[in-house]
């Protein structure tokens, strides 16, 4: 008698393993973040890249918008204010930038070396980095007062009989913003620094004493060369925070006086939100954003070839 063979029942395969429910759940966990991205990042973006080539009357509504083709861009090329906001962000960046990061250069050495209590200092050079933009602007009002202000009052004790009359003067304006932007970014730049000081082998050091290198020597044959990354980092995000002021300048001075510190920014915020011309403040948004595309693309090969 044959015996039959049996066969055990094949199962279906499950379209949901386990690895598909993994990956669906990771994924619902992202969309929000993903639809966040779209609505708040690249739609913005390319709405703003359609806004340059209109004319939008903000207090219009969507219907006022007219299309009229690159009239914005060709208007730029004759903006006298554009260019005198593009020089104005030039030497604020060109002073802010490198000045700012030799003092927190200096500063962090020099507190990194020989002084006690590190943390404590630490802390002390941040507090201003974190302080909101309008109170510092509110201090610094008070301290650059032409006739009241602590500062001229210094000045005068020190032989000026004629002190500079800061934020009222076109010659002086930006300078002073120049100078409470630098205050404020000085305890990043400390910080950001000693933390690449710490990565530095103090074996290396003492190599160069027992070898006769003297202190300025370890400092710029040792200690420069190996922050050149740290360097790197501090330029690109101090040169896009530089195209970035905003909150000092309309605070302190609104772009004045007679547009001595009106930067592309603030020209930017004026033509979208005072003259309610949305499409061309659009074309000044790009602008603003080649600019920033270019510098950075130009300090990244230079980067790549020194380091």
């Amino acid at each position: 008698m044959n015996r039959k063979e049996v066969h055990p029942k094949v199962r279906k395969k499950s379209f949901w393993t386990n690895q598909r429910r993994e990956s669906a759940v990771g994924l619902l966990f992202v969309t929000p973040e993903f639809l966040g991205i779209l609505l708040l990042g690249v739609f913005p973006l390319f709405f703003s890249l359609y806004l340059s080539f209109t004319e939008w009357n903000l207090v219009g509504g969507v219907k006022a918008i007219h299309f009229i083709g690159l009239d914005n861009y060709n208007a730029l090329l004759h903006d006298k204010k554009l260019f005198l906001s593009l020089k104005n962000n030039a030497l604020f960046t060109i002073v802010t930038v490198p000045m700012g990061m030799a003092l927190g250069f200096i500063l962090a050495v020099i507190i990194n070396s020989a002084v006690y209590l590190k943390e404590y200092f630490k802390v002390v050079f941040f507090i201003p980095y974190i302080a909101t933009g309008v109170a510092v602007a509110t201090v610094f009002t008070a301290l650059f007062h032409p006739s009241n202000g602590p500062v001229n009052h210094l000045l005068m004790s020190l032989g000026v009989s004629d002190p500079p009359k800061w934020l009222g003067s076109t010659d002086y304006a930006l300078w002073a913003i120049i100078i409470v932007a630098i205050w404020m970014q000085l305890g990043y730049n400390i910080v950001i620094y000693m933390a690449g000081l710490t990565n530095i082998s103090e074996d290396i050091y003492e190599s160069a004493q027992i070898d006769g290198a003297s202190w300025i020597q370890r400092l710029t044959k040792i200690t420069l060369p190996l922050l050149g990354p740290t360097t790197f980092f501090l330029s690109i995000t101090s040169i896009v925070a530089s195209f970035k002021v905003f909150d000092l300048i309309a605070f302190l001075t609104e772009g004045g006086p007679n547009n001595s510190t009106n930067v592309l920014v603030y020209y930017i915020y004026e033509e979208g939100f005072k003259n309610f011309r949305m499409g061309y403040a659009s074309a000044l948004s790009w602008v603003l954003f080649l600019i920033i595309a270019i510098v950075t693309s130009v300090t990244w090969r230079i980067q790549k070839k020194q380091f």
